[in-house]
Protein backbone atom coordinates (compact mmCIF):
# COMPACT_ATOMS: atom_id res chain seq x y z
CA UNK A 1 0.00 0.00 0.00
CA UNK A 2 1.68 3.96 -0.96
CA UNK A 3 1.52 7.02 0.71
CA UNK A 4 1.54 10.32 -0.33
CA UNK A 5 5.55 11.54 -0.26
CA UNK A 6 5.27 14.74 -0.10
CA UNK A 7 4.43 15.16 3.62
CA UNK A 8 6.03 13.97 6.78
CA UNK A 9 3.53 11.32 8.24
CA UNK A 10 3.85 9.87 11.56
CA UNK A 11 1.61 7.67 13.67
CA UNK A 12 1.82 7.37 17.25
CA UNK A 13 0.41 4.39 19.01
CA UNK A 14 -0.14 4.11 22.62
CA UNK A 15 -1.07 2.08 25.47
CA UNK A 16 -0.57 -0.18 28.46
CA UNK A 17 1.75 -3.39 28.22
CA UNK A 18 -0.02 -6.48 26.97
CA UNK A 19 -3.13 -3.99 24.54
CA UNK A 20 -0.94 -5.17 21.80
CA UNK A 21 0.59 -1.82 20.37
CA UNK A 22 4.07 -3.64 19.19
CA UNK A 23 2.53 -6.18 17.37
CA UNK A 24 -0.32 -4.18 16.00
CA UNK A 25 2.11 -1.18 14.86
CA UNK A 26 4.72 -3.32 13.12
CA UNK A 27 1.90 -4.46 10.70
CA UNK A 28 0.86 -1.19 10.02
CA UNK A 29 4.74 0.10 9.38
CA UNK A 30 4.73 -3.14 7.00
CA UNK A 31 1.53 -2.64 5.17
CA UNK A 32 2.12 0.95 4.92
CA UNK A 33 5.69 0.88 3.83
CA UNK A 34 7.03 3.02 7.35
CA UNK A 35 9.59 2.64 9.59
CA UNK A 36 8.87 0.94 12.65
CA UNK A 37 10.05 2.25 15.79
CA UNK A 38 9.81 0.46 19.51
CA UNK A 39 10.28 3.43 21.74
CA UNK A 40 9.92 0.75 24.91
CA UNK A 41 12.99 -1.21 23.80
CA UNK A 42 14.83 1.95 24.19
CA UNK A 43 14.36 1.71 27.60
CA UNK A 44 14.51 -2.06 27.78
CA UNK A 45 18.41 -1.55 26.53
CA UNK A 46 19.13 0.91 29.02
CA UNK A 47 17.62 -1.21 32.36
CA UNK A 48 19.56 -4.26 30.43
CA UNK A 49 23.21 -1.86 30.62
CA UNK A 50 22.23 -1.01 34.03
CA UNK A 51 22.25 -4.39 35.36
CA UNK A 52 24.95 -5.83 33.77
CA UNK A 53 27.11 -2.67 34.71
CA UNK A 54 26.03 -3.08 38.08
CA UNK A 55 24.06 0.94 37.89
CA UNK A 56 21.14 1.36 40.68
CA UNK A 57 17.75 1.83 39.40
CA UNK A 58 17.65 4.62 41.36
CA UNK A 59 21.03 6.25 40.13
CA UNK A 60 19.53 8.46 38.05
CA UNK A 61 22.93 10.34 36.86
CA UNK A 62 24.37 6.92 36.30
CA UNK A 63 21.57 5.38 34.15
CA UNK A 64 21.30 8.96 32.43
CA UNK A 65 25.46 8.51 31.40
CA UNK A 66 24.54 4.75 30.01
CA UNK A 67 21.63 6.46 28.15
CA UNK A 68 23.56 9.17 26.20
CA UNK A 69 26.37 7.05 25.17
CA UNK A 70 24.28 3.82 23.90
CA UNK A 71 24.78 3.52 20.52
CA UNK A 72 21.84 1.69 19.80
CA UNK A 73 19.92 0.58 15.73
CA UNK A 74 16.78 -1.08 14.98
CA UNK A 75 17.58 -4.11 12.26
CA UNK A 76 15.32 -6.29 9.97
CA UNK A 77 14.83 -9.63 11.14
CA UNK A 78 13.04 -12.71 10.57
CA UNK A 79 10.74 -11.63 13.72
CA UNK A 80 9.88 -8.38 11.53
CA UNK A 81 12.63 -6.13 13.84
CA UNK A 82 16.21 -7.04 15.79
CA UNK A 83 17.57 -4.72 18.10
CA UNK A 84 21.55 -4.03 18.25
CA UNK A 85 23.18 -2.29 21.35
CA UNK A 86 26.60 -1.32 20.89
CA UNK A 87 27.45 -3.82 18.30
CA UNK A 88 25.39 -6.73 19.62
CA UNK A 89 22.17 -8.25 19.20
CA UNK A 90 20.07 -7.82 22.32
CA UNK A 91 16.50 -8.33 20.62
CA UNK A 92 16.00 -11.49 23.42
CA UNK A 93 18.21 -10.41 25.85
CA UNK A 94 15.88 -7.06 26.74
CA UNK A 95 12.80 -9.29 26.89
CA UNK A 96 13.14 -10.64 29.93
CA UNK A 97 10.90 -10.65 33.04
CA UNK A 98 13.89 -9.29 35.21
CA UNK A 99 14.51 -6.40 32.48
CA UNK A 100 10.77 -6.45 32.37
CA UNK A 101 9.94 -5.82 35.86
CA UNK A 102 12.69 -2.71 36.53
CA UNK A 103 11.94 -0.92 33.20
CA UNK A 104 9.64 1.13 34.95
CA UNK A 105 12.39 2.49 37.62
CA UNK A 106 14.27 3.48 34.69
CA UNK A 107 11.81 5.32 32.87
CA UNK A 108 10.40 6.80 35.85
CA UNK A 109 13.61 9.18 35.61
CA UNK A 110 13.40 12.52 33.92
CA UNK A 111 17.09 13.04 32.70
CA UNK A 112 16.58 9.35 31.26
CA UNK A 113 13.11 10.51 29.18
CA UNK A 114 14.72 13.64 28.14
CA UNK A 115 17.75 12.15 26.69
CA UNK A 116 15.86 9.22 25.23
CA UNK A 117 12.91 11.93 23.93
CA UNK A 118 15.58 13.21 21.70
CA UNK A 119 16.70 9.90 20.44
CA UNK A 120 13.32 9.49 19.56
CA UNK A 121 12.16 12.60 17.76
CA UNK A 122 15.85 12.41 16.38
CA UNK A 123 15.24 8.88 14.63
CA UNK A 124 11.54 10.20 13.46
CA UNK A 125 13.10 13.03 11.65
CA UNK A 126 15.32 10.87 9.87
CA UNK A 127 13.03 7.97 9.25
CA UNK A 128 10.90 10.55 7.71
CA UNK A 129 7.36 8.23 7.83
CA UNK A 130 7.17 6.68 10.97
CA UNK A 131 5.17 4.44 13.31
CA UNK A 132 6.36 5.10 16.88
CA UNK A 133 4.64 2.81 19.99
CA UNK A 134 5.00 3.36 23.37
CA UNK A 135 3.41 5.22 26.35
CA UNK A 136 3.92 9.06 25.71
CA UNK A 137 4.39 8.87 22.15
CA UNK A 138 1.61 10.70 21.17
CA UNK A 139 1.19 13.44 24.03
CA UNK A 140 4.82 14.15 24.51
CA UNK A 141 7.27 12.64 22.03
CA UNK A 142 5.24 13.11 18.72
CA UNK A 143 2.90 15.72 19.94
CA UNK A 144 2.08 16.74 16.32
CA UNK A 145 1.64 12.98 14.85
CA UNK A 146 -0.46 12.77 11.69
CA UNK A 147 -1.83 9.82 13.46
CA UNK A 148 -2.78 8.92 17.42
CA UNK A 149 -3.88 6.24 18.62
CA UNK A 150 -4.12 4.59 22.00
CA UNK A 151 -4.58 1.08 22.32
CA UNK A 152 -6.29 -1.09 25.58
CA UNK A 153 -7.38 -4.12 26.90
CA UNK A 154 -8.52 -4.98 30.28
CA UNK A 155 -5.92 -6.26 32.61
CA UNK A 156 -7.17 -9.59 32.44
CA UNK A 157 -6.36 -10.37 28.76
CA UNK A 158 -3.53 -8.51 28.65
CA UNK A 159 -1.90 -10.48 31.19
CA UNK A 160 -2.86 -13.75 29.06
CA UNK A 161 -1.23 -12.25 26.33
CA UNK A 162 1.94 -10.72 28.20
CA UNK A 163 2.04 -14.54 29.98
CA UNK A 164 1.95 -16.15 26.69
CA UNK A 165 4.69 -14.08 25.43
CA UNK A 166 6.96 -14.73 28.53
CA UNK A 167 6.33 -18.26 28.73
CA UNK A 168 7.72 -18.47 25.33
CA UNK A 169 11.08 -16.63 26.64
CA UNK A 170 11.38 -19.83 29.23
CA UNK A 171 9.08 -17.91 32.09
CA UNK A 172 7.31 -20.42 34.60
CA UNK A 173 4.90 -17.62 37.08
CA UNK A 174 1.53 -17.93 36.76
CA UNK A 175 -0.97 -15.38 34.67
CA UNK A 176 -1.98 -14.34 37.98
CA UNK A 177 2.21 -13.16 38.72
CA UNK A 178 1.69 -11.20 35.37
CA UNK A 179 -1.54 -9.71 36.50
CA UNK A 180 0.16 -8.19 39.28
CA UNK A 181 3.36 -7.05 37.59
CA UNK A 182 1.16 -5.13 34.75
CA UNK A 183 -0.44 -3.81 37.50
CA UNK A 184 2.11 -2.52 39.47
CA UNK A 185 3.56 -1.10 35.46
CA UNK A 186 0.29 0.73 35.26
CA UNK A 187 0.17 2.45 38.51
CA UNK A 188 3.82 3.77 37.94
CA UNK A 189 3.37 4.76 34.75
CA UNK A 190 0.38 6.66 35.01
CA UNK A 191 1.30 8.50 38.49
CA UNK A 192 4.97 9.51 36.80
CA UNK A 193 5.23 13.71 36.99
CA UNK A 194 6.92 13.38 33.51
CA UNK A 195 4.74 12.31 30.49
CA UNK A 196 2.46 10.12 32.35
CA UNK A 197 0.54 7.23 30.26
CA UNK A 198 -2.40 8.44 29.16
CA UNK A 199 -4.53 9.10 26.01
CA UNK A 200 -3.66 12.34 23.79
CA UNK A 201 -6.71 14.60 23.76
CA UNK A 202 -6.92 14.04 19.87
CA UNK A 203 -6.79 10.31 20.09
CA UNK A 204 -8.85 7.71 18.80
CA UNK A 205 -8.81 4.91 21.67
CA UNK A 206 -9.35 1.42 20.54
CA UNK A 207 -10.02 -1.47 22.90
CA UNK A 208 -8.76 -4.63 21.96
CA UNK A 209 -9.68 -7.58 24.68
CA UNK A 210 -12.13 -8.77 22.35
CA UNK A 211 -10.43 -8.22 19.01
CA UNK A 212 -7.67 -10.42 16.96
CA UNK A 213 -4.26 -8.35 16.47
CA UNK A 214 -5.39 -8.82 12.25
CA UNK A 215 -8.72 -6.78 12.85
CA UNK A 216 -6.88 -3.98 15.03
CA UNK A 217 -4.58 -3.49 12.50
CA UNK A 218 -6.81 -3.38 9.67
CA UNK A 219 -8.32 -0.80 11.83
CA UNK A 220 -5.38 1.17 12.14
CA UNK A 221 -4.56 1.30 8.79
CA UNK A 222 -7.76 1.96 7.32
CA UNK A 223 -7.93 5.37 10.14
CA UNK A 224 -4.34 6.41 8.75
CA UNK A 225 -4.94 6.29 5.15
CA UNK A 226 -8.44 7.91 6.02
CA UNK A 227 -6.50 10.92 7.54
CA UNK A 228 -3.44 10.94 5.12
CA UNK A 229 -5.93 11.10 2.55
CA UNK A 230 -7.80 14.19 3.83
CA UNK A 231 -4.42 16.27 4.32
CA UNK A 232 -3.91 15.49 1.06
CA UNK A 233 -7.16 16.61 -0.36
CA UNK A 234 -6.18 20.26 1.81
Amino acid sequence: MGRPREEIVKIALDGPAGAGKSTVAKEVAKKLQMTYVDSGAMYRCVTFLAIKNHVAMQDEPGLFKLAKAMQLMFIPSEHGQGVQLDGVDVTDAIRTPEVGALVPLVANHALVRECLVEKQREIAHTAYHVVMDGRDIGTHVLPDATVKVYLTATLDVRAKRRHEELVRQGFTGTVSDVMKLLHERDEIDGRREIAPMRPASDAVILDTSCLAIHEVTAMVVSLCQARMHNEVSH
